[in-house]
């Protein structure tokens, strides 16, 4: 036994093999810094992962890949959890806290395709795959005539599905690719104007209890201040838009230099046919007047419009077809 070790730390992850990788790539850098500690990695199976009947639309519940997790942290059975950021929803617990914002790596969306086409020369009728509305009606907007389909299951699972015909083209985020070694396999990365990223893509968030001083303190001195700002646009302009991340939003913010944050927005309709897009610089003390600004000002340009008739929408017909 180490007497040097301070705290043994539970850390909570999902079980998947993406997850699994970078809690695991977290927890080695959180140890640098703080080698006092020890870390035990708890799997926990969230419902996102137990239901891979249905189209995420159709579960009804909002943090289908965090609820168990943040469930975890309030019992107190996890101390901290780390999270692909784009799936924790822009309201969190009370007694919970996003500690850290970590690692942004490439935030685009790729294609992995059967026998590498790029998506523009895929022929009429093929099928993409994909789980994500947002996806579908950024590309629509492009490739009206291919058929968007909904796949489910971890990373290796839909490369699996691709493999063995179940589709034509699948589109996942390059993130996670690269995380888990299988970069490689892309044909395509669709650049921003073509596929606006949801907030958070290829970032890492780092949940813990807010009273856990300590531990709060150690999590925020790994934080990357200059992704924190962009997330904070991104999420607020999530949240003022309003629906969750099963709307078809799209949200990237960047600093331009030291003090300036440019973010962009998007809102499309299901069909490809509305797409309300736009830009807007602020500070970085202003990040989250920011996202409200650009929100408001798309929803006022037509996008409420969208929202509301997705609102009024079931679940089933939100799904892709």
């Amino acid at each position: 036994m180490n007497s040097k070790i301070q705290r043994r730390l539970k850390v909570g992850s999902r079980a998947s093999k993406m997850s699994r990788t970078q809690t695991d790539f977290f927890i080695a850098q959180f140890l640098k810094q703080f080698p006092e500690n020890e870390c035990e990695v708890i799997p926990i199976t969230v419902i996102g992962e137990r239901d891979y009947a249905r189209p995420i639309a159709e579960l009804g519940i909002e943090g289908v890949f965090i609820k168990e997790l943040e469930e975890a942290l309030l019992n107190k059975e996890v101390d901290f959890v780390v999270h692909s950021l784009k799936d924790l929803p822009t309201s969190l617990p009370s007694k919970l806290a996003l500690a850290c914002v970590y690692n942004r790596i490439d935030p685009r969306d790729v294609l992995i395709s059967q026998n590498n086409i790029p998506f523009r020369e895929l022929p009429s009728g093929s099928r993409i795959a994909t789980s994500s509305r947002r996806r579908i009606s950024q590309l629509r907007t492009i490739r009206d005539d291919l058929v968007y389909m909904d796949i489910r299951g971890n990373v290796p699972t839909r490369i699996e599905k691709l493999d063995d015909g179940y589709c034509d083209a699948i589109v996942l985020a390059a993130s996670g690719l690269t995380r888990i070694g299988m970069a490689n396999r892309i044909t395509e990365y669709f650049e921003l104007d073509v596929s606006l990223p949801v907030p958070g893509q290829g970032a890492l968030g780092i949940e813990c209890r807010v009273d856990d001083d300590a531990l709060v303190a150690q999590l925020e001195g790994l934080d990357d201040p200059a992704t924190r700002f962009a997330i904070s646009a991104e999420r607020t302009f999530l949240a003022t838009v309003g629906g969750g991340c099963s709307m078809p939003v799209g949200a990237y913010a960047k600093l331009t230099d030291a003090r300036t944050v440019l973010l962009t927005g998007c809102i499309t309709s299901l069909d490809g046919k509305q797409v309300i897009r736009g830009e807007m610089s602020g500070t970085t003390d202003e990040v989250e007047e920011l996202g409200k600004r650009l929100a408001k000002h798309l929803l006022e340009q037509g996008a409420q419009n969208i929202v509301d008739g997705l609102r009024n929408l079931s679940p089933s017909t939100v799904s892709p077809p």
